[in-house]
């Protein structure tokens, strides 16, 4: 797994009111297909300021400059597409991912039982090793004890490369969020606040998201078991009800790192389980990261939106946000 500097690149071998009336589906609605139901929030959208200039921010990541986005109405699923929800379109359509037919994935060492911490390991971070039969079904290798369709249905979907996950945008009838609409979702009506709940990371001392806690890579507190995902529905939501889009896995976009996309690196957001403020501080709303559209890892998944190009917002209810 491939990484120009450790803990940044994920490459794997806009003027609004802070008091303005923002407005949103307070109930959720399902996608098309009975066979894989998915949880959308109707955002109605409207202008915002995108990118940051806080001293956190990584001006080589391009967060900035801060500049006023204009954002149509869309709806965008509750949290990532899980286990569950991925298993049912490979049930109904036999599709094999490509970490599948390239027969390896990239896993955290610190996931691995002791015997397979011998696989060959990323020349720039050392923690990755490149795992033989590690896919989403078995998100630690075929020796670990988590098989995640049946002990994980609920976490996010990982091992998953931005093909994939156009692939299942199609059959569910949905598409990848733009960076645009990722960054309008994830702050919840915010402005200019790196959480998706304020300025704090742990407010009143209380952990909001799931992060790498302690020395890294040797620690974590509280372990979580063979993991280290926590549930999709994990945490509170942000205030227009939307899980997890900081921390726990990376979320592929449509974006391209690069300006011109001439070397194929895709936009990921939201940061990981592996993100630390000793190396990577991209656990914020405004932070972002390349990943090889190739990329597949423990550590990336995806959500959706709908593909309907707009949203009535008389038929969203209103709500102010504090």
């Amino acid at each position: 797994m491939g990484n120009a500097r450790a803990g940044h690149t994920v490459a794997v071998a806009m003027n609004a009111d802070h008091n303005r009336e923002m407005t949103h589906d307070d109930s959720t609605q399902p996608a098309k297909s009975p066979r894989c139901p998915i949880d959308l929030v109707g955002i109605v959208g409207g202008s915002f300021l995108m990118g940051s200039a806080d001293p956190l921010a990584y001006a080589r990541d391009r967060e900035g400059p801060v500049r006023e986005v204009d954002v149509g109405p869309f709806a965008i699923s509750a949290t990532t597409v899980t286990v569950a929800q991925f298993a049912s379109f490979v049930d109904a359509t036999g599709y094999v991912t490509d970490a599948e037919r390239s027969g390896h994935s990239w896993v955290f060492e610190g996931a691995l039982p002791e015997g397979q911490r011998t696989a060959p390991a990323s020349p720039n971070t050392k923690w990755w090793r490149l795992v033989t039969g590690a896919s989403w079904r078995t998100p630690s290798g075929p020796h670990a004890a988590i098989v995640a369709p049946r002990d994980l249905p609920d976490h996010p979907v990982v091992h998953v490369t931005r093909r994939d996950a156009i692939v299942f945008c199609n059959w569910a009838g949905m598409d990848l969020p733009n960076e645009a609409q990722w960054e309008f979702a994830a702050r919840g009506g915010l402005e200019q606040q790196p959480y998706p709940w304020g300025p704090e990371r742990n407010p009143d001392g209380v952990e909001r998201m799931n992060t790498w806690r302690g020395p890294f890579p040797r620690a974590n507190y509280p372990p979580h078991a063979a993991t280290f995902t926590e549930p999709a529905r994990g945490y509170l939501p942000n205030a227009y009800g939307i899980y997890n889009t900081t921390g726990n896995v990376w979320e592929w976009t449509t974006g391209y790192f690069d300006a011109l996309g001439g070397d194929h690196r895709g936009v990921v957001r939201g940061g990981s389980y592996l993100c630390h403020e000793s190396y990577c501080r991209r656990y914020r709303t405004s932070a972002r990261s390349g990943a090889w559209e190739t990329a597949r890892s423990g550590h990336i998944g995806f959500r959706v939106v709908s593909r309907a190009r707009r949203h009535n917002p008389s038929a969203l209810s209103r709500r102010r946000l504090q």
